[in-house]
């Protein structure tokens, strides 16, 4: 590879990055419009963090017309590929009937997995899943195992 090639592909990967931090600060300053314009060929690419906001916009209606099937591609994508928030995000579609069908197994699993990377708050739905038995067969001990989990040493 030439130097010439190489600088090219560093200035390239360095815009990248700069095009992902400019989009999360527009979502985080909710300036939807800008962020989907900076993301969306980001998430195009394949880019988690990318996908994962270019998900909520489209389920949401933020900075473009609301595009349930867009939304669920890119969450159902970004969980596959491991990301933990997004894994989260889809077994919340499922658990409700966003954006794809009603089913509570799948929000279980997916639960499971974000639950397995640490995120209390799918730890703290599993929790509530089980007590109430929704979407499971009522279970009071998986209910205390994963409010435990959670870090609720009381239930």
């Amino acid at each position: 590879m030439s130097d010439d090639m190489t600088d090219d592909m560093t200035q390239d990967i360095s815009s990248q990055d700069m095009d992902l931090s400019s989009g999360i600060a527009a979502f985080e300053a909710k300036q939807f419009s800008r962020a989907t314009g900076l993301l969306s060929p980001l998430a195009q690419r394949g880019n988690l963090d990318a996908m994962y906001r270019m998900a909520i916009m489209a389920q949401n209606g933020l900075g473009m017309v609301a595009n349930p099937l867009l939304a669920y591609k890119y969450m159902k994508a970004a969980a596959e590929q491991g990301l933990g928030l997004a894994q989260h995000g889809l077994a919340f579609m499922y658990m409700e009937g966003e954006c794809t069908d009603k089913d509570p197994e799948r929000a279980i699993d997916w639960f499971k997995r974000a639950a397995d990377q640490g995120l209390t708050g799918s730890m703290t739905t599993l929790a509530m899943m089980y007590e109430q038995g929704k979407g499971v067969p009522q279970d009071m001990d998986e209910a205390r195992r994963w409010y435990r989990a959670a870090g609720f040493d009381d239930k």
